[in-house]
Order: structure tokens, then C-alpha cells, then sequence
């Protein structure tokens, strides 16, 4: 029998309550009338409402559909999830894990970061809310009531530390979750989303479905950003042949058997340079393995809009 108290926050002042890993368990959670609290729900769920809430620290490990901010203000928060929403809510600040397009309603002075977390349940909490860590909007959100010459939401200082925003907790049942906010161990890719680009290069690096599909991908972020290459945006989603003919042109044949083994991972990186970059590492690093990368600087920029057109559409963006 569950008990709705044990996923309920209600009506706490200054106090620092959560959850541990595997006590929540994809049920749904409420947060509501809480005042200078810090909350940290370090396990998945269905979906999560948050009312009333002012001046809290929230984190929300990955929450299989939606999560909905309503009537909250001062609350800085950490999120992954499905789909966001906040309506009535003023001064918010989120680092945000989203696999749609997330949507502010009547809300005034937010700032979005992408989500950059880690403790050791986080990547298999995520794989059960089925939540896949590349696909994430964070940047770009939908404002459903914007005010003519006012901007109701802006993007957090780049070098915004996640720690100064939501500190780790304090509570001793709380601080044996082994968490990690350094971003080069985030479970999430950091993305610049729709930050400013640094260079007029991009290249598109395609990954096909295997065991080591996630690793492969992640190994190539470590070596690119090392080099001083920026991601922009990552992608995880399936592939049918006539896409990948639009996406891959002449060399769609080499790729479309491999389609069939599941859903592709996609990078894309910036800086001068980029398409030589990606070609020498994936030669270097990844010898034996199939990877699409662009040809040339020429043809880079095209194949990262054919791509991301696609894929927004069958994401529904």
C-alpha cells in the first residue's frame, strides 16, 4: 500500500528534507508550501508538481514525464525530465535536463543552465525513467505568454557553478548519496545550447546503435572539448532509410544497415577547425568503429541543419 505522505513535501519551513536512491521509485511526488527549504529527490518518478514553494533549493533526479512549477518564486532548482512547465512563477533558476521543449507560462525573470550532476544511481534512474542523456533541450524554451518588448526568461552565466545554486545537502542521512557537481563528470554532456556560437564551423559526428554507442560518444565529447572544441547540441533519436538518405546523402548505403540496430547518437561540435578535428580523432580513437563526420566545413553546416530539422520533427519540437 502506498502511502501518499511518504511522496508528499508539505508546508516545511527552513528544513532540508529528500529522498534517497530507490526510495521513491517511479511513483509520482508533490512539493507544495514549503518556505527556505532544501529539497533533493535523488531518485525517479512519474511526475512532479511544485506549488507555493519560495526562496528553496530543489533538486529533482529524473522524472519520467512532466514536471510543473506553479505560483513559486526565488527557488533555484536542478531538473530532469520529459516535459517543463512553469505557470505563475517569478524568479526561478534551473539547470535543466528537458527532452522537449520547455514551456514558461505567466513567469517572469527565469534563467536556464543545462543540468550538470552526478552520484553513481543517477544513469540507471535516468534509463528508467526513460529519459536518454542526449536529448536535451534546455535552452530552448517556448514562452506561451511573452509580454511585447520584455524578455521573461534569459540564459545563467556560463561559468555558473551548480553548487553555488543548489549547495550539496547538509543533512547526514542525505550526504551518504556520493554526488559529484563537477561538470566533467556530469552524467549530462554540457551543452551550449542556443548560446551564442564561438566559430562559423560546426560538424555533425553520427553514432549507430551498439554496446558501446553511449561510451563511444562520450569518449569523443572528452577528447573534443579537451582540444577546445565546443558541443553545441546533442541528439538521440531513431532513424528510418529515407532520412538517413536526406541526412547522409552519397554515403547513406554504408549506414542504413546499421539503422536497424536501434536509435543513432548525434554531436555537434564548434570552433575553426572542427571538421579536421572530429576526422582525426574518430581516425585516431575510434579506428574499427562506423561513424558518420562531415566531409568538409562546406558541407558541415548543412548536414548539422539536415539533421536537427529531422530530428526536432520527430521529437515533435
Amino acid at each position: 500500500q502506498v502511502d501518499p505522505k511518504d511522496y508528499t513535501f508539505s508546508g516545511l519551513k527552513d528544513e532540508t528534507v529528500g529522498r534517497l536512491p530507490g526510495k521513491v521509485a517511479g511513483q509520482q511526488f508533490i512539493i507544495q508550501d514549503c518556505e527556505n527549504c532544501s529539497i533533493y529527490i535523488f531518485d525517479h518518478s512519474a511526475t512532479i508538481t511544485i506549488d507555493d514553494c519560495v526562496n528553496c533549493q530543489i533538486f529533482l533526479g529524473p522524472i519520467k514525464g512532466s514536471v510543473f512549477f506553479r505560483d513559486c518564486k526565488d527557488c533555484k532548482c536542478i531538473v530532469a525530465c520529459q516535459q517543463f512547465r512553469t505557470r505563475d512563477c517569478r524568479k526561478l533558476e534551473v539547470f535543466l535536463c528537458c527532452a522537449t521543449q520547455p514551456i514558461i507560462e505567466s513567469s517572469t525573470g527565469m534563467k536556464f543552465g543545462c543540468f550538470q550532476y552526478y552520484y553513481p544511481e543517477l544513469a540507471l534512474q535516468f534509463k528508467d525513467a526513460g529519459l536518454s542523456i542526449f536529448n536535451n533541450t534546455w535552452s530552448d524554451i517556448h514562452d506561451f505568454t511573452p509580454v511585447s518588448g520584455e524578455n521573461n526568461w534569459g540564459l545563467l552565466p556560463e561559468d555558473a557553478v551548480v553548487q553555488d545554486y543548489v549547495p550539496l545537502p547538509s543533512s547526514e542521512e542525505l550526504k551518504a548519496v556520493r554526488i559529484s557537481t563537477d561538470a566533467t563528470r556530469s552524467i549530462i554532456p554540457i551543452t551550449r545550447g542556443q548560446r551564442q556560437k564561438s566559430s562559423d564551423e560546426s560538424c555533425l559526428v553520427v553514432f549507430f546503435a551498439g554496446d558501446y554507442t553511449t561510451a563511444n560518444a562520450r569518449k569523443l565529447i572528452d577528447e573534443m572539448t579537451g582540444k577546445g572544441f565546443q558541443l553545441v547540441q546533442t541528439k538521440e533519436v531513431s532513424m528510418k532509410a529515407e532520412e538517413a538518405n536526406r541526412v547522409f546523402q552519397q554515403h547513406a548505403p554504408e549506414f542504413i544497415p546499421l539503422l536497424e540496430k536501434g536509435p543513432v547518437v548525434a554531436l555537434e561540435f564548434n570552433g575553426d577547425g572542427a571538421v579536421e578535428g572530429c576526422q582525426s580523432t574518430i581516425n585516431d580513437v575510434f579506428s574499427g568503429t562506423k561513424v558518420f563526420v562531415s566531409e568538409s566545413k562546406a558541407s558541415a553546416s548543412q548536414d548539422v541543419e539536415n539533421f536537427y530539422n529531422f530530428a526536432d520533427m520527430q521529437m515533435g519540437i
